[in-house]
This record gives C-alpha cells, structure tokens and sequence, in this order.
C-alpha cells in the first residue's frame, strides 16, 4: 500500500451526462486491477457515492468502521469520506455517483433540512436496508433503464427528476428507520452548530463558544444534540476533531507534532494525549495500523 490514501476525483465514462453516472459493482470488480487506486484499499472521495447492493453479503469501509451490507443494503457515501470494497464473491449492485456542482443543482428546490440529511453521517448510519415490498426496487430500475437509453428525448430533466424521486424515497425508508425522529427546528440548529464546528474547530473546541454564536444556552445545545444524534455537544466536537485527524494522517506527510498545530494545539504532546484518549492509538501507531 502506498505511503497515502489517495484521494478519487470525479473522471465520468459518459460525458452526455457530466456529473451523473450509475456504474454497475460487477464492472468495479472485473476491473478491480486496472483502477488507481484499487477500490479495495482505503481511498478519499471527492464526490458523492450511492452503493445499492443487489446480491450477496460482505462488509464496506467508511471512516474507519467497517459495515456490514447485503441485498437490498445502500451505502451513504458522502464527499471526503474515507472508504474501501470488500469485493466479496457474489457481491453484486451499482454504485450512483455524482458530484458537489450536481447535488446543489438537483436538490436546490427541496428543503434545507432535507438537504442537509440526505449525506450527513452524524444524523444516521450510512447504510439504509431496503424492505423487500419497497417500491424503491421499482423506480431504481427505471432510473437505470433511462440512464442506459442515450436516444432518450429530454433526457437530462427525466434523470434529474428521478433521481429526486428515488432519494426522496430512500429518506423516507430512512426517518423510518431511524430509532430518534428527526424535529426540523432541532435539525436546524443541529445543522447551524456543525457549520460552525467546521470552521471554527482548530481555534474552539470549547461547547460554550458554539452555544454563545447559537444565541442559546449550553444546556440547550446539549439537549439539541442529544435527541439529533445522542450525543452531548463535547462528543460532537471530539468526534469531528478526531475524524479530522484521521483523515489528515492518512493523507499526507505530516508529522503528527504539524498536525497538532493545525488543529489548534499548543502542546503536540497535548494532541497526542487527547487523540490516544479518544482512540486508544498514538497518530503514529494509528498510521501504522491501519496501513497493516
């Protein structure tokens, strides 16, 4: 395995429909060899990913945590994820893909919230099963058969429109899943929150400054965070600092005393401490294993 994990960049096969593009999992898997980088190592995406099994059993990596999958399983695949196939034998579906430019431009006439749900991996699991007595089955293979019909007048918005349609119907097989029902006043501060925590992580890991810019109590956006996602706002920003890191030292050279500035640390053996307390590794030791 190379020193990195790479990053996958968006190279579509079918220019007709820049931006889009349904590739079957058989065809990732006989090819396998000749992808850079081979899809069964761990790599970065720059784009976003749909993966609908159709056959088989076996397991798919996403941020560090394996997940099992089977037929009628869609993986959430969101851009800057990290992920790996396990490429299984009998492990058959397709894989969405699309870009940031398409999403905005598909889903700009839904609701915020919505939008904000659909590739967030904080508010679910990134794998949905699809009951049997779905009609999901049924507007998936429309979606393909159009995609596949180059001669298709208009072929553009068909897509377009049934691709809102087949996610909007995974949303709902999702929120039905869901073991804590999602209240969209509380999604919407939740969402506000994160969008802070982005941007202001490396200078504030403090829950009290989030609650201050939110204009709300601690105690309120303790409470947010907990019926959005069951966890206390200090768990949020732990666990977003920490993925930070993961991704950063498995994508680059930097040393883990460079990092632990990047990330706001004065002390890089205070990064070292907090990172080990969270993870049970050292970032060197973490590097290195996951690398095994």
């Amino acid at each position: 395995m190379k020193k990195e994990i790479p990053h996958v960049t968006y190279n579509p096969a079918n220019q007709k429909h820049a931006g889009f593009e349904i590739v079957p999992l058989q065809q990732i898997v006989q090819n396998q060899d000749q992808y850079e980088p081979n899809p069964s190592l761990p790599h970065q995406l720059r784009f976003y990913n749909l993966i609908f099994f159709t056959e088989g059993t076996g397991r798919h990596f996403i941020d560090f945590n394996w997940f099992p999958v089977e037929k009628g399983s869609i993986v959430y695949l969101a851009k800057e994820q990290v992920n790996a196939f396990e490429l299984s034998e009998g492990l058959n579906g397709f894989c969405i893909i699309f870009t940031e430019k398409y999403f905005v431009e598909c889903f700009s006439t839904l609701p915020n919230e919505f939008v904000f749900r659909l590739f967030n991996p904080e508010l679910s699991s990134p794998v949905v099963n699809i009951p049997e007595e779905s009609d999901f089955y049924e507007y998936f293979n429309l979606l393909n058969k159009e995609y596949n019909n180059e001669s298709l007048f208009n072929r553009k918005n068909i897509l377009d429109s049934l691709f809102v349609i087949l996610i909007s119907k995974l949303e709902g097989i999702k929120q039905h899943q869901s073991a804590h029902p999602l209240d969209s006043s509380k999604t919407v501060l939740f969402r506000r929150f994160t969008s802070l925590l982005e941007t202001n992580f490396a200078k504030h890991r403090d829950a009290q400054f989030y609650a201050t810019e939110l204009a709300i109590s601690y105690k309120h956006l303790n409470t947010i965070c907990k019926d959005v996602i069951n966890k206390t706002a200090k768990n949020v920003i732990d666990d977003f600092i920490i993925l930070q890191a993961k991704r950063s030292l498995i994508n680059s050279e930097l040393k883990s005393s460079e990092l632990a500035y990047m990330l706001g640390f004065e002390d890089p053996t205070n990064f070292t401490k907090y990172f080990k307390k969270k993870t049970g590794l050292t970032p060197k030791l973490f590097k290195t294993e996951l690398k095994k």
